[in-house]
């Protein structure tokens, strides 16, 4: 118990429409021993803020209202200019600490002065792990490779047809250098984020983890990922009721992602046929939402 007692780092959660796992993210932040867990939300209309300032009663809570949904990063940003900690975690509103995940990042962030950025164990609610925890980064080629399919000839040439989510590769037992973590859960040292520059708040929602983990690769920090530090993440509970308007700011930020770091890998046809790639992604995507969508409508009439 001493230890979750004197963590020294504040967590920094982002909400717009979680509902009630707000209040259980803030109470396992506490519980793991965080200073302050500053809440920043984005003009949220579904009561989750009232439940938890209801609810949830600590001197170490500090409340953020935006006017209107300013976009993941830039609440981020905001998050984290209210935070003087040495450290700071970024977490979604739907993810519960364990007890003892704070204090092992924090030790295994601290006990390597060349690592900038430490990620949990992000587990389903059934302990499985989830895509995204760790992975390289996503280049055109290999998002290509995963959008149709191919990743899954990676078995036969993996060199070749690689993925870029390493969740199916065999969990490591000790913290082990990576690529890239998820957003979800982000811990940062002040250092590193003071050299590196704060989240780049053009990414309205996605991709802009992948654009901050580059940022800190090119600035020669190192990510780590932590096999035993478990976070249970309620993947896409924040995004499942508008499938459509995160798709598109997904789309939107892949190619402000690549955009940034490999167009310059790619002459003019080729990055067309990125974009084009991009693009018909989604109209994919879009589609089979679309038909989710109708069908649902017809089982609702035929009811």
């Amino acid at each position: 118990m001493e230890q979750k007692l004197s963590s020294g780092c504040d967590v920094v959660i982002v909400n717009y429409n979680a509902g009630k796992l707000l209040t259980d993210c803030v109470l396992s932040v506490f519980a793991a021993g965080a200073a302050r867990a500053i809440v920043v939300d984005n003009h949220s209309t579904d009561g989750s803020l009232e439940y938890m300032e209801h609810t949830v009663k600590s001197d170490g809570l500090v409340v953020i209202r935006n006017g209107k949904n300013l976009g993941f990063a830039a609440a981020c940003n905001i998050g984290a200019q209210a935070s003087s900690s040495a450290q700071v975690l970024f977490l979604n509103p739907d993810s519960v600490l364990a007890p003892d995940a704070l204090f092992r990042m924090i030790n295994v962030l601290q006990a390597s002065p060349e690592v900038g950025m430490v990620g949990g164990f992000l587990c389903n609610p059934d302990g499985t792990e989830q895509p995204g925890g760790r992975r390289v980064f996503p280049t055109p080629k290999r998002a290509f490779m995963r959008a149709f399919g191919l990743s899954r000839l990676a078995r036969f040439f993996p060199e070749f047809f690689s993925d870029f989510l390493l969740y199916q590769e065999p969990l490591p037992t000790a913290p082990t250098f990576v690529e890239a973590i998820s957003g979800a859960c982000m811990l940062v040292r002040r250092e590193a984020m003071e050299d590196v520059g704060m989240w780049d708040d053009a990414y309205f929602l996605h991709c802009e983890d992948l654009d901050w983990c580059m940022r800190f690769k090119l600035k020669a920090w190192k990510i780590l990922f932590v096999p035993d530090a478990q976070v249970t993440h309620v993947w896409g509970a924040c995004s499942r009721s508008r499938p459509f308007f995160v798709e598109w700011h997904k789309h939107h930020g892949m190619l402000r992602f690549y955009k940034k770091f490999f167009r310059h890998h790619y002459p003019g046809l080729l990055w067309g046929a990125v974009v084009v790639g991009v693009w018909l992604r989604f109209v994919m995507v879009a589609g089979y939402y679309g038909g989710r969508l109708a069908l649902n409508k017809a089982g609702v009439r035929r009811g």
